[in-house]
């Protein structure tokens, strides 16, 4: 067995389909497990990966709750249920209402892991499909080219990178520590703990594709209720996350870690739209490092709030 496929799914119905289907196109010549956990989905989720079961019982192996387990405090099911049974030498990511499309992805990525024992993990471009009407860019797009990125700057990155290009190697996967269960989130936790030991492989090519907008994201999810509270919630959990990263790393990487929060604490100004931290000296540097296109609609939200929101309530009624 070489790779095995973690795959989340939680009322990903409309989804599911088009991530299974993308995972059993990829031309290759090793052998995969698709590993499926549905945190009691209360859609046709269920349904639907118990069909693929049917036709594919030696690949597809899910695992049914029935309870809810995200709102027991599960917030890192691929850490808690998958990553402990896969058998492959290599882990692929992808959340079930995001899928692949190119079928030569895995290969791909395999070839060149097989090659670099140096490589903690390698990942690649995506494509963005925006559901709603927020302003987003259409791609994700780390880097420019194609190559090694060390892993300072994994810890440190200025730009995200995507949850469905992700591939781990297993044996770093089997053994994380708690901070990575107890964190909010789980693909930043993955990336700079496998950059503890080696750098990564970027590859310049679309190979996979992100759904934003959602509704049963965990992005999403933020957005309800008291939006700003939240934000600072997330803030403070993945601050203690990297403060225990540090000290795991026996604080070789302290600088790109301060640097990281540093960062993280801007974004989160970002998110809420408060334009006194967004705009202010103290954190110019960071602005700095956000794209064109966001510093745009930034600038245009806060000097024309009232055009802003017409501008976006008219996408918003062309997207329907």
């Amino acid at each position: 067995m070489k790779v095995s496929i973690c795959c989340i799914t939680y009322n990903h119905g409309k989804y599911i389909k088009k991530a299974i289907d993308s995972f059993l196109a990829q031309k290759r010549n090793f052998d995969i497990e698709i590993l499926i956990n549905d945190d009691a989905s209360t859609d046709d989720t269920a349904d639907i990966i118990r069909e693929y079961e049917k036709k594919y019982p030696d690949i597809i192996k899910p695992l049914f709750h029935e309870e809810n387990m995200y709102s027991k405090g599960v917030t890192n099911p691929s850490g808690v249920y998958n990553f402990p049974r896969a058998s492959g030498k290599y882990i692929a990511m992808c959340e079930g209402d995001d899928y692949w499309c190119d079928e030569n992805k895995l290969q791909m990525q395999v070839d060149y892991m097989e090659k670099n024992d140096n490589i903690s993990f390698c990942f690649h471009a995506a494509k963005i499909e925006n559901l709603d009407a927020t302003f987003s860019p259409n791609l994700i797009k780390p880097y420019e080219n194609s190559g090694i990125i060390n892993a300072a700057e994994v810890i440190n990155k200025k730009v995200h990178y995507p949850t469905a290009s992700l591939l781990l190697r297993t044996k770093y996967m089997k053994e994380l520590p708690k901070y990575y269960f107890e964190c909010k989130v789980g693909d930043i936790p993955m990336q700079i703990i496998s950059a503890k030991y080696g750098d990564a492989y970027y590859i310049n090519k679309v190979m996979s594709v992100y759904r934003m907008g959602v509704p049963t994201s965990w992005t999403a999810s933020q957005f309800s209720g008291d939006y700003k509270r939240k934000q600072e919630e997330y803030y403070l959990n993945m601050e203690k996350m990297y403060q225990d990263y540090d000290v795991d790393s026996d604080y070789k990487f302290h600088n790109e870690v301060e640097s990281a929060k540093r960062r993280l604490r801007f974004l989160t100004y970002v998110n809420i739209r408060d334009f006194k931290n967004i705009l202010s000296n103290e954190f110019q540097k960071e602005y700095k490092e956000l794209d064109f296109r966001e510093r745009f609609f930034i600038k245009f939200e806060y000097f024309l709030p009232t055009v802003y929101r017409l501008v976006r309530k008219t996408a918003l009624y062309f997207k329907k």
